[in-house]
């Protein structure tokens, strides 16, 4: 679950898009803070063991790296952003109020 988040941190999803993911992904309920503390650039994530810190660091490289092959999209957040919109649209067509 920590590698889950950690990557996640790396793929740019915001803590809160993060925790909701992990409830989904496992079914624990974790608190944004927590999930901030996994992110090595924020103040919170500075205790971070170097073992996470690597993790996130090549991660985020990979991401970056692969995302700019894609000509649409300069910005690899925008199309992370999108997935999740069309996720959340086909959930709501399946499941109508």
């Amino acid at each position: 679950m920590k590698t889950y988040i950690v990557q996640a941190l790396a793929c740019c999803d915001s803590p809160s898009v993060v925790a909701a993911a992990v409830k989904k992904e496992y079914g624990a309920d974790v608190s944004r803070q927590l999930v901030e503390s996994h992110d090595p650039n924020k103040k919170a994530g500075s205790g971070l063991a170097r073992k996470w810190k690597t993790l996130f660091e090549e991660t985020r490289k990979t991401f970056l790296e692969d995302s700019a092959i894609i000509a649409i999209s300069p910005q690899a957040v925008r199309l992370r952003a999108l997935q999740r919109m069309a996720e959340k649209a086909e959930t709501a067509m399946r499941f109508p109020l």
